[in-house]
């Protein structure tokens, strides 16, 4: 009892039965309220099993809060693939997904009730680390089709964008009741500040073009440029946090994990 299964599909299966058991309870009682022992006993496995995945409960919680990221970025490529993709939309889909993940959402606002002790240690849940790498490429290809203001710096532009998008979530909360939007109007309002801040202004700018005042061709490839960009950076970002699930999981086929969470997806 407590051994692995051999055949990795089934091993990798496991795992996320863990990660789901992890996620029911913390959300009801709490990280420091929940044991091993509850996890392993609402997962059906024995509690060593628990420790062949992962060495410690804080890395069990690592795994979990990067599956959310995977989750939360694979629903944001699926509404970006939608329509033209602009860095207002980037924005209001971050934000609805942010708000909509009670986990997210947690680790986010530094949430005790929920996270507990884990809210003073450090993690990758870091801007840098949510807006992957690739994140100033993809500002850059906005600022050469002149869809971002060129009077800021690349700096300027990321600070600007991390401040709008956790500022206006981490705030929210602390209004009064009667000052709080719905987390769509919230959503909403992140992305009209981001954008406002950061979008080029003028006819050609690419939110002329998405909300039909701006119809010339040039405009028309902005939009089109645009969009590839927003869709490529997604891409990437997605692409970078399974890298890291797949780290937490200890699974290194990496074929194998992409066919189960295919499988996984097909099936929702």
């Amino acid at each position: 009892m407590g051994r692995p299964p051999q055949d990795a599909s089934q091993r990798l299966a496991r795992a996320h039965r863990i990660l789901d058991a992890t996620a029911d309870l913390v959300l009801r009682w709490g990280y420091d309220k929940t044991t091993v022992e509850d996890i392993a006993r609402r997962a059906a496995v024995a509690k060593g099993t628990i420790y062949l995945h992962w060495k410690t409960r804080e890395e069990l919680f690592v795994a979990l809060l990067r599956r959310e990221r995977v989750e939360m970025i694979t629903e944001v490529r699926r509404r970006v693939g939608d329509g033209p993709a602009t860095l207002r939309d980037l924005l209001r889909l971050l934000a609805l997904e942010l708000l909509g993940r009670p986990l997210m959402r947690a680790s986010i606002l530094g949430d005790s009730e929920v996270l507990g002790r884990l809210t003073r240690q450090k993690w990758d849940g870091t801007a840098e680390a949510e807006l992957g790498g690739g994140f100033q490429t993809y500002l850059g290809t906005l600022l050469k089709h002149g869809a971002l203001r060129s009077d800021l710096s690349p700096a300027e532009h990321v600070t600007t964008f991390v401040s709008v998008l956790y500022g206006f979530l981490t705030v929210s909360p602390m209004m009064p009741a009667g000052y709080r939007p719905s987390d769509e109007r919230l959503a909403e309002l992140v992305a009209d500040a981001g954008g406002n801040a950061m979008e080029a202004t003028g006819p050609a700018t690419v939110s002329a073009t998405v909300s039909g005042t701006g119809t010339d061709p040039a405009s028309a490839a902005v939009t089109r440029a645009v969009t590839r960009a927003t869709l490529e950076y997604v891409d990437a970002a997605l692409e970078a946090a399974q890298r890291k699930l797949r780290v937490s999981l200890g699974f290194e086929e990496t074929d194998r994990f992409e066919e189960h969470e295919e499988n996984k997806e097909n099936a929702r």
